[in-house]
């Protein structure tokens, strides 16, 4: 987070995992919007009860990625965000 607030504009794009140590996915998502509303941000997640991809896509997530996901999924998705299109598993 320390290094995105000190150059966001360096960033083209986000990728989270909603569990983390110190922070979820989800808190981050909105820290990060509020210093840059446009960030692209795709969060993965295991099973969940918190977060659900209805959730997520309302709260301004890019894109939404059950894990586990492929290598294959995770390039498509990272492309289709950077083009601009909201990304929902298996679109």
């Amino acid at each position: 987070m320390t290094c995105f607030q000190s150059t966001p504009e360096a960033f083209e794009l986000v990728i989270t995992d909603q569990t983390m140590p110190h922070m979820t996915g989800e808190a981050l998502s909105q820290a990060l919007r509020q210093i840059r509303p446009d960030i692209p941000i795709i969060l993965c997640t295991g099973f969940s009860h918190v977060i659900t991809q209805e959730t997520a896509l309302r709260m301004g997530v890019s894109a939404f990625l059950q894990k586990p996901l492929t290598m294959h999924e995770l390039g498509e998705t990272v492309q289709r965000v950077l083009g601009h299109q909201a990304v929902l598993p298996g679109g």
